[in-house]
C-alpha cells in the first residue's frame, strides 16, 4: 500500500507514453510514428530541463549543449570505434554527464540572470570548437555509413527501434524527475528554489546539490541526442547546438507547469502542437520563434506556475492527481 502512495504519481504519466507508442503502431502510419517521435523526444528533454529549471529554479538557456555534445561523442564511437548503439547511448550520456559535472563546479555558483547568460556563452562556445575540431569533422560534421544499421535489420527497422527508445528514454527521464521530486535531495533542490540562503542555513550543501541536479539533467539529453543523430544518420554543429531549441525546452517547462513532472508533458505536447501549425503556416512559418519568445513572456507575465499550476489552483481536487 505505502509503495502504491508513493509511486501513484506515476500513473498518468506511464499512460501518455503508452499511448504515444500505441498510437503508430495501431494506425501503422510512419507519419504518425515520426510524430510521436518528435513529441517523445521533447518530453525527455523538457523533462530533464525541469530536473534543473523547475526543482532548483536555475534558468538556462543552454541545455541543448548537453544533448549535441552527447550526440557528436556517440555518432564518433559509432562511426570510428565501431561501438554499438546501447553503449555509444551510454557513453553519450555519461560525456555529458561529466560536461555537466565540470561546468556545474564553475558556473553554479552564479545565480540569476548571471548563470543564464553563462548558459548561452557555453553553449555558443562549444558550436565553435565542435566546429574547429577536426576528430569531429569540423564544420562537415560525422555522417554514418549504412552499413551501421546492418545490425539493427537495416536503416527502416533501425527507425523503428529508434522510435521504441525513444520512448523508454522519455519514460525514465519521467521516472527520474519523480523520484527527484519526492526524494530528500528533491526536497534540498527545492528549498534552494524558495530561498537558497535559508537552505544553506538549514543544512543544505547548495554547492554539491545544484552541481548533481546538473548532472542528473544532461544525462538523457546526451543519450537522446545520440539516437537523434543515429536515427537521422549525420550530426553537424548547427543542427547539434540549435540557441533556440533552449529556448523552446523553457518555453515547454513553463508552459506546462515547472517543478511539475505532468508539466513537461503538457509543455511539449501544446508546444509541438503550436509549432506543427506554424511551420505549416504560410503567414506564420517565417515567425514561429518570435511567437516562442511571446508565449514564453506570456507565461511569466500571467501564469507562472504554467497550466498545472493553475489548474491546482482553480479545482483544489486535482492537487493530488497532478503531480
Amino acid at each position: 500500500m505505502k509503495i502504491w502512495q508513493r509511486y501513484n504519481g506515476m500513473i498518468l504519466p506511464v499512460l501518455v507514453v503508452a499511448a504515444m507508442v500505441l498510437w503508430p503502431t495501431i494506425t501503422g502510419k510512419a507519419a504518425n510514428r515520426e510524430s510521436a517521435f518528435t513529441i517523445l523526444k521533447a518530453v525527455a528533454l523538457a523533462s530533464s530541463l525541469n530536473i534543473l529549471l523547475g526543482y532548483t529554479g536555475y534558468v538556462s538557456f543552454g541545455h541543448i549543449v548537453f544533448y549535441g555534445f552527447g550526440g557528436y561523442v556517440g555518432l564518433f564511437l559509432l562511426t570510428e570505434k565501431d561501438w554499438p548503439l546501447w553503449t555509444a547511448m551510454l557513453a553519450g550520456g555519461l560525456a555529458s554527464g561529466i560536461l555537466a559535472f565540470l561546468l556545474g563546479k564553475a558556473i553554479l555558483r552564479l545565480r540569476g540572470a548571471y548563470f543564464a547568460l553563462s548558459t548561452i556563452g557555453i553553449n555558443e562556445a562549444m558550436k565553435a570548437f565542435i566546429n574547429n575540431f577536426d576528430l569531429f569533422g569540423g564544420p562537415t560534421g560525422i555522417t554514418l555509413n549504412f552499413s551501421v544499421y546492418k545490425p539493427y535489420g537495416g536503416a527502416a527497422q533501425a527507425l523503428q527501434l529508434s522510435f521504441y527508445i525513444a520512448a523508454g528514454l522519455a519514460l525514465l527521464a519521467l521516472v527520474t524527475s519523480y523520484i527527484v521530486r519526492t526524494s530528500k535531495f528533491g526536497l534540498g533542490l527545492l528549498a534552494i528554489r524558495e530561498n537558497e540562503d535559508a537552505a544553506e542555513v538549514m543544512g543544505v550543501t547548495a554547492p554539491n546539490v545544484k552541481t548533481w541536479a546538473y548532472v542528473l539533467s544532461a544525462i538523457i539529453p546526451g543519450m537522446m541526442g545520440v539516437l537523434f543523430f543515429f536515427k537521422n544518420g549525420n550530426v553537424e554543429p548547427h543542427d547539434a547546438f540549435p540557441l533556440h531549441a533552449s529556448i523552446e525546452l523553457l518555453v515547454m517547462v513553463m508552459l506546462g507547469g515547472q517543478g511539475t513532472v505532468l508539466g513537461p508533458i503538457l509543455g511539449a505536447f501544446a508546444y509541438q502542437g503550436m509549432r506543427g501549425f506554424l511551420v505549416t503556416s504560410p503567414i506564420f512559418k517565417d515567425i514561429q520563434l518570435s511567437v516562442s519568445g511571446a508565449l514564453l513572456l506570456m507565461i511569466v507575465l500571467f501564469i507562472p506556475a504554467g497550466a498545472i499550476g493553475w489548474l491546482k489552483q482553480r479545482i483544489p481536487t486535482l492537487r493530488r492527481a497532478l503531480a
